[in-house]
């Protein structure tokens, strides 16, 4: 009899801590067949992200078990393996229910990503509960071989080698891409640097077409072309055309699309790098720009081995971008190093993809420790 699953997800970030649980239970029920049940305390996100899903006690979606996660929590009966997404707390009913079983569940705490040193050391770690015979194990998703791996579904491949890009278009209502215009896609928090960066694409002599999707940036972006209106406005070479919010599976196809993608977060960050394409992290601000340890971190291994010609730039334009000042006289030297990343980009992929898998690395840690 195959193990029980239950994933807990609070909803912190809109939409990336939902993209994150959302995609590992999918793959744990409809790749590797997996009984999963998937507690939310916010289903809105869900809906947005996957179409077929809807607001409901119990709904089963591409083989999952979604539950709202209600306050107070009922009794029910634990699975065999709990995964605790981002330390959000267990219900003390739950915990009580784990404790309960004739043998304790495999209780694994699935921790953000990063790419600093210390979360290697880290991962796979045990910890006793300091009342309930239960213990947490702690899963880091990462860089290298030594962590958990990144999500990353198994006909990832085919569907994009099978990718349509005209097609995709036409599904939007907007032009495929033309010969020698340089397409950028603008996923990002709110961003004091959008003006001066829309400014020198505006300027600049390479026709820029910005695809953006609903989110925290547009409001910004429609206040630097003073249209609140319209879909597709210009100035100069750029054009900027709004998209709707795009479920997750076109969002990857969005990606694949253009020649740059701006992302933030974890959850789009980690697809841009499966996208094999230069992208642009706007990681998630925190208190003190404590964040900037781990974008340094992550560009040390990013740009590792590449030329300082290349690095400086790149780095510079990262910075800035976080910072939201410099950006437009950063913009430059990084454009120049589009195509390198873009080589690049596949190579890092190929690299990521030799660490395995983040929902067949769990799978190996429930099995071991049960």
């Amino acid at each position: 009899m195959k193990k029980t699953w239950d994933i807990f997800c609070t909803v912190v970030d809109n939409y990336g801590d939902m993209g994150v649980c959302w995609r590992l239970a999918r793959q744990l029920a409809a790749e590797l067949g997996l009984p999963v049940r998937l507690w939310v305390d916010d289903l809105s996100p869900l809906l947005q992200l996957v179409p077929a899903a809807r607001l409901a006690d119990v709904q089963w979606v591409d083989g999952v078990e979604v539950r709202p996660w209600p306050d107070p929590f009922p009794p029910v009966e634990a699975a065999d393996v709990v995964i605790e997404a981002f330390a959000c707390e267990l219900p003390d009913t739950y915990l009580t229910a784990m404790a309960a079983r004739p043998s304790p569940p495999v209780w694994i705490n699935l921790e953000y990503l990063s790419a600093e040193a210390w979360v290697e050391d880290c991962h796979g770690l045990a910890s006793p509960h300091p009342r309930l015979p239960l213990r947490k194990h702690f899963f880091f998703p990462g860089f290298s071989a030594k962590t958990g791996g990144l999500l990353r579904e198994g006909d990832y491949d085919s569907r994009r080698a099978s990718f349509d890009g005209p097609a995709f278009c036409r599904g939007l209502g907007i032009l495929p891409p033309r010969e020698n215009e340089l397409t950028i896609s603008l996923f990002a928090y709110e961003n004091s640097g959008i003006g001066e960066l829309l400014t020198v694409w505006a300027k600049g002599s390479v026709p820029v077409r910005g695809l953006v999707p609903e989110g925290r940036l547009l409001p910004e972006i429609r206040a630097w072309a003073g249209d609140a209106q319209s879909t597709c406005f210009s100035r100069g070479a750029l054009t900027i055309q709004v998209l709707p919010f795009l479920a997750q599976r076109d969002y990857d196809r969005l990606l694949w699309l253009c020649d740059l993608n701006f992302v933030r977060g974890e959850d789009s960050f980690v697809r841009a790098q499966w996208a094999a394409k230069p992208f642009v992290w706007h990681i998630y601000p925190q208190a003190d720009n404590h964040h900037r340890i781990k974008l340094d971190a992550f560009l040390d291994r990013y740009l590792a081995g590449l030329p300082d010609e290349t690095t400086g730039p790149v780095r510079a334009f990262a910075l800035a971008w976080d910072a939201g000042q410099g950006v437009a006289a950063a913009w430059p030297a990084f454009e120049r190093q589009i195509p390198v990343l873009l080589q690049h980009g596949g190579e890092w992929a190929g690299r990521l993809a030799q660490n395995g898998d983040l929902a067949s690395q769990l799978l190996t840690l429930a099995m071991k420790s049960s």
